[in-house]
């Protein structure tokens, strides 16, 4: 979705092939406190394609939950398919897509948090239109949630993006600093995990032993049977389990909903310093390191470029080659592959850093405008696209259309996927030929600056 303001050059006009991918058209001093939402000769196109390309890669992890039981989602073995090209279609996405994504995505939220802050000083109302921009996207999130998607990433993000604020003064190495701190947390989280699954499952077992053996079990004992009964009933369903699973999603509407507000429920009702917004926190600050850097804001020469690309794939893809081979080799053993989460933060960072430079290149090179126009078309309406995939994929999948859950194996979904992706990279620019805004972002806009925003461009815009 999209998640601010980014400004420069027109998201449709050829990029020269040179060092710099966009220079932001100057932007005066505006005499008026009125604020309003970024023109299009302000928009940075290559920040676009960056949010365009994860936006679409989002998707290639987000169609598993969707589609089948929520445990398949690190798991195949539980349903989806663990062998053959069910088995390779993980790997892949494992090594270059899970967790990358969604960090790329976070780190041009970061990004674009400082853009639109930064073109609102000059208006002396940026921390108004911040807040009330973020909240809105809260709200947003909740009914997004519990009606189509329950791996939803508005609502974190809103909340999240609440303590940024008074970040956007600190030095680049300052929020490098800290963003990395919070990546070390997130390890030592992970490995924490790691040892009380280990526990879970080896006491759970052993209250089960005590129990069949004819003996009474102590009330540490059931509370350690219980834990380990539900802890089994998520990561290794029965065949029951997994059809009476399959029945709430498609049955009615009603079902659905309640079958998908036992999950977020559970995300929505977690601390504010729990490590799952960590995660969030740190992408954040690093992107807006990496911004006022000028790496995320196409200045970096290319052979900066070239070099983040070569150093983030050189160190990514290997680490996550290997932890891919440990895991299919340990059978996805939980424990085991909670304790390889340790190098996740590591692993996924590197390789989205190395999407992030082969996105800058291929908007400095000419000859690939056909695709990353389109991707930056994308990206500037990443908010409907995004709701556009819970539309379609909560028709295709759940009780509030076709039903289709539970009935393609792992490979199969990618077929929908490649769907999408078509449909998305086509439309979005022929609707920014006609329209300044797609309608979620128009509607966002509206709210945030609570005046109702020009919607239809009055000449029509050109992809050449």
């Amino acid at each position: 979705m999209e998640t601010a303001e980014t400004a420069a050059a027109p998201a449709f006009v050829p990029e020269p092939a040179a060092e710099v991918v966009a220079t932001p058209a100057p932007v005066p001093v505006l005499v008026s406190a009125e604020s309003a939402p970024v023109q299009q000769t302000e928009r940075i196109s290559a920040i676009d394609a960056l949010r365009g390309f994860a936006l679409l890669g989002i998707l290639l992890m987000n169609i598993i939950p969707f589609s089948m039981y929520g445990g398949a989602y690190d798991n195949p073995t539980v349903t989806g398919g663990a062998t053959g090209v069910n088995l390779m279609v993980w790997t892949v996405l494992h090594v270059l897509a899970e967790g990358k994504m969604r960090c790329l995505f976070s780190l041009v939220f970061g990004a674009s948090m400082l853009l639109l802050t930064s073109r609102l000083e000059k208006t002396g109302n940026a921390a108004d239109v911040y807040y009330r921009r973020n909240l809105w996207l809260i709200l947003m999130g909740i009914p997004h949630a519990y009606l189509l998607w329950l791996g939803e990433i508005l609502y974190m993000y809103g909340v999240c993006s609440l303590i940024l604020f008074p970040f956007r003064k600190m030095s680049a190495k300052g929020l490098l600093i800290a963003g990395g701190v919070f990546l070390v947390m997130g390890s030592a989280a992970y490995i924490g995990l790691s040892y009380e699954t280990k526990d879970k499952i080896e006491n759970g077992r052993k209250a089960i032993a005590v129990e069949q053996s004819g003996k009474a079990l102590t009330e540490e004992q059931k509370d350690q049977k219980k834990e380990y009964d539900d802890w089994l009933k998520f990561n290794k369903p029965n065949k029951e389990q997994l059809e009476k699973d399959a029945k709430e999603w498609r049955g009615s509407p009603l079902d659905v909903i309640k079958a998908r507000a036992k999950v977020v429920g559970h995300f929505h009702s977690i601390p504010f310093y729990h490590p799952l917004n960590w995660d969030v926190w740190s992408m954040m600050l690093i992107g807006m390191g990496l911004f006022k850097l000028g790496v995320l804001s196409g200045k970096s020469s290319t052979s900066s470029y070239v070099k983040m690309l070569l150093i983030g794939y050189g160190i990514g893809i290997p680490l996550n080659s290997w932890t891919a081979w440990e895991i299919i080799q340990s059978n996805f053993d939980p424990v085991r592959q909670t304790m390889f989460s340790s190098t996740y933060d590591l692993g996924r960072l590197s390789v989205a850093l190395g999407h992030m430079a082969l996105i800058m290149l291929l908007c400095r090179a000419s000859v690939w405008h056909w695709i990353t126009s389109r991707l930056a078309a994308v990206g500037q309406m990443a908010l409907s696209n995004y709701i556009t995939h819970s539309i379609v994929c909560s028709f295709l999948f759940t009780g509030y259309g076709l039903k289709w859950y539970g009935t393609l194996e792992r490979h199969q979904v990618y077929y929908v996927v490649a769907a999408i992706w078509v449909f998305q990279l086509i439309v979005s620019p022929i609707w920014l030929r006609y329209y300044r805004f797609g309608p979620m972002e128009w509607a966002w806009r509206s709210l945030t600056y609570w005046k109702k925003q020009p919607f239809r461009r009055e000449t029509a815009h050109s992809l050449s």
